[in-house]
């Protein structure tokens, strides 16, 4: 691989302005495609084929609803009054008759109506379902601001009225204030890294493109597949952080060899074929992570994976193509003036005394740094014990949604606001609805069971269950079991159980259950890989078993901010409860490979060291000493990108990037420059024994021990190249 790598890389340096052009042609093909084929994104999460998403459609067949955005408008009475009374009657009356006079409209029901009232029993709060005749992902602007402006005017009256449902989950958007600053974070840390500004900013700018063709690829898909509006923003955070520290670990070999005398060319080739191989294998293990997301078998979650693998996989391309074309117009410029002279006189560069100091320490405290990390890392990892996950997204503190799930709570009970829909299919299906309704109102947590709803030629019926407990609740998901165990025996007819809760707690179940598998089957390959880069059996082991350290220390930490509320105002956090079903999972698959990214970039190092005959403490102080500078300026960055999602973010982008955030300063400050060389040094020699019956397996070569000869021959023909210029 480290040959083949030196070849592309040569070549990116000979036909620099063909690579350039060819990327920035792909750039804004990307950029045509994207407005002209762009769809729309969804904010729901459902899995074909669980029960309660078919319920949902088969509703939509028998009773002829369903599919279409809906807004839920509440009004409130002023103290002392009723709404059934002069003047609020009238007011709610006009307020119904403007509703359904808006663009995108397809029916407003007036909750005074005597043949379905939508008020509760005090009469001082009651509700109107709007029914648009598009889906959530396809409301406009100007349909969201006639709704609020209606709403406004209801106001004036006296009236308190407020609106929830899909009209007040928007998609989040990528570019705010909170996520600029993180890039800015990013390009000061490069600046600072390598002393020159036009480094940093090639560095970045060589990032932002692979970001812009990785999402704008997905933006043409989802003309023609429904993505879930989370899809880019992962794809973003992912590509850009990953994107830029691909490039800087091959810039910083070029500097490196460059400071050594090589010329421009073969310094390309070199960093390409070595550091370009250490980025091709993490990048494989980062695509290994989240394309194995599709073994849950959650269209939505594959979707994310996938996007999100194609972005690394762009972010890889450039970094092996478009950086070194780059360099190589950039030449000695990438290093700063006193250097550039240095590198003139063949000046090697000098130790870096904190590093050295720092492994130094490590090694010979080998016993009591393991155990205080390991200590410490998993006092933080016991909150994940109590972890709780959930589909149903908590709205921020004081927005409109927020207000109006309160009111709904405060008049008709917490259960109103996540109701249960049991579906009943078959001839005697009213009938047999009617007959269980009493033993399900007799279940724990049951509120209320409306009358049961036949379709028009009585061959299915609807029982709206609205429980006592929150839809978050432990009791409500508890009671979707106890429903359908209920009804599990039900003769004559076919019985389904929905709503959001249902589809909150199926969702939930499948991905607890696939998590197991998709561990299994990622560290599994994740470990064959690194065993064919390290050819050894024991450092791949470290690695993933610091990961399991990593997940829960990040994990754990976002469970205690998110759901106990600990440093809440730190984050920004409007609000506290489960986590969002998906955050375990997509968290866990890119920590993973954003680890194994580290435990490649520093121990390929060392195992260079300790190839070219170096002892194990001595080559884990080099690699150390060699790696460790650009590890930590790649963690920052990481870092500064993925907490640039967290102030600003939506609910379920918040809890992702911090959990991304927290695991990118433990792995790497923790696990890969802790307990990795202290784990290391303890084991000596032994860490890199493979047994006799695997040394057949190829190598791979990742350190570039193969390049000297190559090298030769390209310093000559550069040098000829030279003269005849």
């Amino acid at each position: 691989m480290a040959r083949l790598l030196y070849r592309l890389g040569m070549g990116a340096h000979r036909r620099r302005l063909v690579v350039v052009l060819v990327w920035l042609i792909v750039l804004a093909g990307s950029a045509l495609g994207a407005a002209t084929l762009a769809g729309e994104t969804s904010n729901q999460f459902s899995i074909p084929g669980q029960e309660s998403t078919t319920a949902l459609e088969k509703i939509e067949q028998e009773f002829g609803s369903g599919g279409g955005a809906t807004a839920r408008v509440v009004v409130h009475a002023p103290e002392g009054q009723t709404l059934t009374a002069p003047p609020n009657a009238a007011r709610i009356g006009d307020l119904v008759t403007q509703l359904n006079s808006l663009p995108g409209v397809a029916s407003a029901t007036n909750p005074l109506d005597p043949n379905a009232p939508a008020v509760n029993p005090g009469q001082d709060t009651a509700y109107s379902t709007v029914t648009y005749d598009v889906s959530p992902g396809e409301l406009t602007d100007e349909q969201r601001d006639a709704l609020t402006a209606a709403v406004a005017d209801a106001r004036t009256g006296g009236l308190t009225v407020e609106v929830g449902g899909d009209i007040s989950q928007q998609a989040p958007e990528i570019g705010g204030t909170s996520e600029i600053i993180g890039v800015v974070v990013a390009l000061l840390v490069l600046a600072l890294t390598y002393g020159t500004l036009i480094t940093a900013g090639m560095n970045l700018l060589t990032a932002a493109i692979g970001v812009g063709i990785g999402v704008l690829g997905i933006t043409i898909v989802t003309g023609f597949v429904e993505l879930n509006s989370t899809t880019p923003i992962l794809a973003t955070m992912l590509g850009l952080a990953v994107g830029i520290d691909y490039a800087l670990f091959i810039i910083n070999r070029y500097r490196q060899e460059l400071r050594r005398g090589s010329d421009v060319g073969t310094a390309i080739g070199t960093a390409v074929g070595t550091a370009g191989s250490a980025v091709v294998t993490a990048g494989i293990t980062v695509v290994i992570a989240l394309a194995g997301l599709a073994v849950a078998g959650i269209p939505f979650l594959t979707q994310m994976g996938i996007a999100a693998a194609a972005t690394i996989v762009v972010a890889v391309l450039i970094a092996i193509t478009l950086v070194p074309a780059v360099l190589s117009y950039l030449g000695h410029r990438v290093l700063p003036r006193r250097q550039r002279e240095a590198a003139a006189k063949q000046a090697e560069p000098s130790e870096r005394g904190f590093y050295r100091g720092w492994v130094g320490g490590v090694t010979r405290g080998r016993v009591v740094s393991l155990l205080v990390s390991v200590l410490a890392l998993g006092a933080v990892a016991i909150p994940v014990a109590s972890m709780q996950t959930t589909l149903v997204p908590t709205p921020a503190e004081g927005t409109t949604q927020a207000r109006a799930e309160q009111l709904l709570a405060d008049g008709f009970g917490e259960g109103f606001n996540g109701p249960l829909i049991v579906l009943f299919e078959g001839d005697n299906a009213s009938q047999a609805a009617t007959q269980v309704s009493g033993a399900i109102a007799a279940l724990d947590d049951v509120a209320l069971v409306a009358p049961a709803t036949p379709n028009a030629d009585n061959t299915a019926a609807l029982l709206n269950v609205i429980p006592k407990s929150g839809p978050t609740t432990q009791e409500t998901q508890q009671l979707v079991t106890d429903l359908r165990a209920q009804l599990s025996d039900v003769d004559g007819v076919t019985t389904y159980v929905t709503g959001s809760t249902a589809v909150s707690v199926d969702v939930s179940r499948t991905v607890d259950e696939a998590l197991p598998v998709y561990l299994v089957v990622v560290v599994g390959l994740a470990l064959v890989l690194l065993v064919l880069v390290f050819r050894s059996l024991l450092v791949p082991l470290i690695g993933v078993l610091g990961f399991l350290l990593t997940i829960g220390a990040s994990l754990g930490a976002t469970v205690a901010v998110f759901q106990w509320g600990w440093l809440a105002d730190a984050v920004n956090l409007d609000s506290t409860g489960p986590l969002i079903s998906l955050t375990p999972i997509v968290v866990i698959g890119i920590l993973f490979g954003l680890a194994m990214d580290y435990q490649v970039f520093l121990v390929s190092r060392m195992h260079e060291a300790y190839h070219h005959g170096r002892s194990p403490r001595e080559a884990i102080a080099t690699g150390f000493r060699q790696a460790a500078p650009v590890v930590v300026a790649a963690a920052l960055i990481m870092f500064s990108v993925f907490a640039g999602f967290v102030p600003a973010g939506d609910a379920t982008i918040k809890s992702i990037a911090f959990a991304l955030a927290m695991g990118i300063l433990v792995d790497a400050f923790v696990v890969r420059m802790v307990i990795v060389p202290a784990a290391l040094a303890l084991l000596g020699d032994r860490a890199w024994w493979l047994p006799g019956w695997l040394r057949w397996l190829p190598v791979l070569d990742v350190e570039g021990s193969a390049l000297t000869a190559e090298k030769a021959g390209d310093e000559r023909d550069e040098k000829a190249l030279a003269g005849n210029r």
